[in-house]
């Protein structure tokens, strides 16, 4: 079995107790049937602050007890990271706490928010276990004022919808807020960006979220919330480095 990924450097993390899996849930995601709230942050890369060359995000997932969930590293392209910045295509891979990789999210190039081609906005897909598509999320229309995002189950049929604050950012918000609605605008859930402190929010690009959804959501459209919590920070609070 692989050794899972340690969460803080020179330390072991404590993992969530591994549950149960019903058989109609995805290997992997027995974690979120019992999770409301997730805090997710990124690990803040020694030499991307010496030298400012861009390297592939890892995040760590953590419940409300602080124990690791699971542990989020990006797989992309040197060249496109450093020229491409956060329209860079990747792919983020999701580890448990056996060191398997439970899910994928997949991101291609795209243009930003100002594009109104269809085939060139933000998008990504969902899958859990890799290979298998559970949801997609893809922005909404052309707006960059008031941009928002669509989530789509496996059939590519709409079931939430993410409402961004003002230019996607909440302008001079410290802890920009996500609402997620249903599609009759009723609310489901909340994505938010937390303020890091001064020192790390000017020196670096690592950024801290917080994610909130039902209990009894459906645990595919918990993960592909999550998904869309990466895909935002890549969006809004990447810094280029071109």
């Amino acid at each position: 079995m692989q050794q899972p990924p340690n969460g803080v450097p020179g330390q072991q993390a404590q993992w969530m107790p591994m549950p149960e899996a019903p058989a109609n849930c995805p290997p992997g995601l027995e974690y979120l049937m019992q999770i409301d709230q997730l805090l997710v942050h990124q690990k803040v890369e020694l030499l991307e602050i010496l030298t400012g060359w861009e390297q592939a995000n890892k995040y760590v997932v953590k419940n409300t007890l602080g124990q690791q969930v699971y542990f989020a590293a990006e797989v992309s392209e040197c060249c496109q990271r450093q020229c491409c910045g956060p329209a860079r295509s990747f792919k983020m891979s999701i580890i448990d706490n056996a060191g398997t990789e439970v899910m994928c999210m997949q991101r291609p190039y795209r243009c930003g928010f100002t594009c109104c081609c269809d085939n060139w906005r933000p998008y990504m897909e969902v899958q859990a276990p890799p290979g298998n598509t559970i949801g997609f999320i893809k922005s909404d229309g052309c707006g960059c004022i008031w941009p928002t995002f669509m989530i789509f189950d496996a059939a590519m049929q709409p079931i939430l919808r993410i409402h961004t604050p003002c230019c996607g950012v909440g302008c001079c918000e410290c802890s920009p807020q996500y609402h997620v609605r249903s599609l009759d605008g009723q609310d489901v859930g909340l994505i938010q960006k937390q303020w890091s402190g001064l020192t790390k929010e000017f020196f670096t690009d690592a950024d801290n979220f917080g994610i909130t959804f039902p209990m009894d959501l459906d645990v595919k459209a918990k993960a592909t919330m999550l998904g869309a919590l990466f895909l935002i920070d890549f969006l809004f609070f990447e810094k280029s480095q071109n």
